[in-house]
């Protein structure tokens, strides 16, 4: 079984800045891309952020320029730093490894969601 646990969500004041992380574990041979998708309330599910194994990195246009994803292979973590944040930005961030390999195949993983509240 393959987790991702999400945490670093909280509330924030509007052009505040705040660090979500997520971590996968379980019987993992190897994670290929990861990402962040948010759920604002009343919406849709939308990507915000993905990057490859190898860093390449997507963005939403709505947070360029203000939020970095990055990751740590070693320890099968994946990170979200969000800068400037905005009162639209409030939602709930899921951590998503689309492919991840194990001894069962590949597993389609999320998390369980961290709530991300910007204060005007």
């Amino acid at each position: 079984q393959v987790q991702l646990v999400e945490s670093g969500g909280g509330l924030v004041q509007a052009g505040g800045s705040l660090r979500l992380s997520c971590v996968a574990s379980g019987s993992i041979f190897s994670i290929n891309a990861m990402g962040w998708y948010r759920q604002a309330p009343g919406k849709q599910r939308e990507l915000v952020a993905t990057i490859t194994r190898g860093d390449n990195t997507n963005y939403a246009d709505s947070v360029k320029g203000r939020f970095t994803i990055s990751r740590d292979n070693a320890k099968n973590t994946v990170y979200l730093q969000m800068k400037s944040l905005k009162p639209e930005d409030t939602a709930v961030y899921y951590c998503n490894a689309p492919r991840v390999i194990g001894p069962m195949g590949y597993l389609e993983v999320w998390g369980q969601g961290t709530l991300v509240t910007v204060s005007s």
